[in-house]
């Protein structure tokens, strides 16, 4: 039962926490620059907002974006970032999907424990893989776009990135260490049998 509970937790955690990575990846406030010194920014209220795929002015009044679509010119640690935050993304869809499948509520006939084990182990493996892909960009990009330009903050988007890829890394070491084995994986629950005359018999279903 303590196995199944640290589970649901688990899954709970690595999908809030791939949501995260998602947002993180599709918005543009990573780091919030300053072209003159941070003083002078602050008099004129002009600063920027930079990320994987724009550049952004925030002044009084305006907030203009400028796409940075010309993949030959861009610096390579922003070329980096974007694949490792897609591939971030892209890796969260097995995982989710291979955890849902073995979820306590999910049965698929008399399908062994050891299938569901291996599924749950391999889910949580692409779990990490994922948070290590998003702590990876979310930290390299605030240091090298500090090479180039002053950094006042960092964002709202480079906050869920880390967020998002920590509760990623939880959840999947949970799946991956507290799962059990492949013998006892499944064996704590039940389900009510149908010719039992009380209501509240159960018995356990070896999955």
């Amino acid at each position: 039962m303590v196995a199944t509970c640290l589970h649901l937790v688990g899954f709970v955690s690595s999908f809030v926490g791939w949501i995260g990575v998602i947002v993180a990846t599709a918005t543009n406030d990573w780091v919030v620059t300053c072209g003159y010194t941070i003083t002078t920014c602050r008099k004129m209220d002009e600063l920027g907002s930079k990320g994987l795929w724009a550049d952004c002015v925030m002044a009084t009044g305006l907030y203009h974006c400028k796409p940075l679509v010309d993949i030959l010119i861009l610096p390579g640690y922003v070329q980096a970032c974007r694949a490792l935050m897609i591939a971030a993304t892209v890796l969260g869809l097995p995982a989710v999907f291979l955890l849902l499948t073995v979820l306590p509520c999910i049965r698929m006939g008399h399908e062994p424990g050891a299938a569901k084990y291996r599924r749950s182990q391999l889910g949580g493996i692409l779990l990490i893989l994922l948070a290590l892909c998003g702590v990876v960009a979310t930290i390299w990009f605030p240091v090298s776009a500090h090479r180039e330009t002053t950094i006042v903050s960092f964002g709202y988007s480079l906050y869920t990135g880390w967020i998002g890829s920590a509760l990623c890394l939880f959840g999947g070491c949970i799946i991956v260490c507290c799962s059990g084995d492949a013998q006892s994986f499944g064996e704590n629950r039940f389900y009510y049998s149908s010719g039992s005359s009380s209501p509240t018999h159960a018995k356990s279903a070896h999955v």
